[in-house]
């Protein structure tokens, strides 16, 4: 059975069982966000966490990489209160949130930068995916270099690599680079698929391949729920059904249950009773929960 780098250790994939695949425990997006954009209270983090184990889930992957002030050490002892498996990301975010030092490097050095948190860890907590890293309309110079140094931190390690491709439809872009740098579409994660509203856009990813990210789910009103619905159940029809991946990202305070967020829960709960109600079975749903998860993060 293959195994997955937890912040507690490698745990076999068979045991993740429901799983996020796109979420964030501590990080400062405060200069975008201010207030709302700092997740630093381990108390209430733990408390969100633990309503997610309540409701059924098993593992988170947080994709707070460097840049993002995430908390490698706090994330392990979430996850020994919590129960609850948890992978971290390795690499850079997006231009805006760089250390100055990214610029100043060349490709095969970020690279090295990405490999040694998968292989070493800071305070010894290891990285178990590649990411998030992205980029907003336009990819900058030092962007397409963060690109293709995690393509070839994968080509070095295996593990799979997933995107920031919000508002806008970049996620070609990016498949484009990572191809180019020889990664199988497979091990590729177009992330926030859901918040680009043209399905066009969603179907012409898979076909590549790549696999499909709703992780904004809940939508900012019933209407956007109602696309993501929809767009799931053309995805299925179309047989991409095993390309998908769910989450909610949480990133700001708001976005907690506490606060009138949807929380670490949403997709195990609320949504998952919405997808039955537009006709996906609990076969369909556990693929989506649990072995879409598995199989990306272990490219089996």
């Amino acid at each position: 059975m293959a195994t997955v780098m937890t912040v507690r250790g490698p745990v076999e994939a068979d045991q993740l069982g429901v799983t996020l695949p796109h979420e964030h425990v501590f990080l400062d997006l405060t200069r975008e966000y201010r207030g709302n954009g700092l997740l630093n209270d381990a108390a209430l983090a733990e408390s969100e966490l633990r309503a997610y184990a309540d409701a059924g889930g098993r593992t988170l992957v947080d994709v707070t990489t460097t840049g993002l002030q995430g908390d490698p050490a706090g994330l392990r002892t979430m996850s020994e209160r919590t129960g609850l498996h948890v992978l971290r990301g390795a690499g850079f975010y997006r231009k805006a949130y760089y250390p100055a030092y990214v610029d100043e490097l060349p490709t095969d050095a970020v690279a090295d930068l990405i490999v040694r948190e998968i292989e070493e860890g800071t305070d010894g907590v290891r990285a178990g995916i590649i990411g998030e890293i992205g980029c907003d309309k336009v990819m900058t110079g030092v962007e397409e270099r963060v690109f293709r140094a995690a393509a070839r931190a994968h080509r070095r390690t295996g593990l799979t690599i997933t995107t920031h491709a919000a508002r806008w439809p970049v996620g070609g872009l990016q498949l484009d680079l990572l191809v180019e740098e020889g990664v199988d579409p497979r091990r590729v994660v177009i992330g926030h698929c859901d918040m680009v509203p043209d399905h066009d856009y969603h179907l012409a990813l898979a076909r590549r391949g790549a696999w499909i990210q709703f992780d904004t789910v809940q939508g900012v009103n019933e209407h956007d729920t109602r696309c993501r619905l929809d767009w799931l159940r053309s995805l299925a029809d179309a047989g991409f059904l095993e390309q998908v991946l769910l989450s909610q990202d949480v990133c700001l305070r708001s976005d907690y249950a506490a606060m009138g967020g949807p929380g670490y829960a949403y997709v195990v709960t609320t949504f998952a009773e919405r997808l039955e109600a537009v006709g996906f079975d609990d076969a369909a749903v556990r693929t989506l929960l649990v072995d879409n998860p598995r199989r990306m993060l272990t490219g089996e």
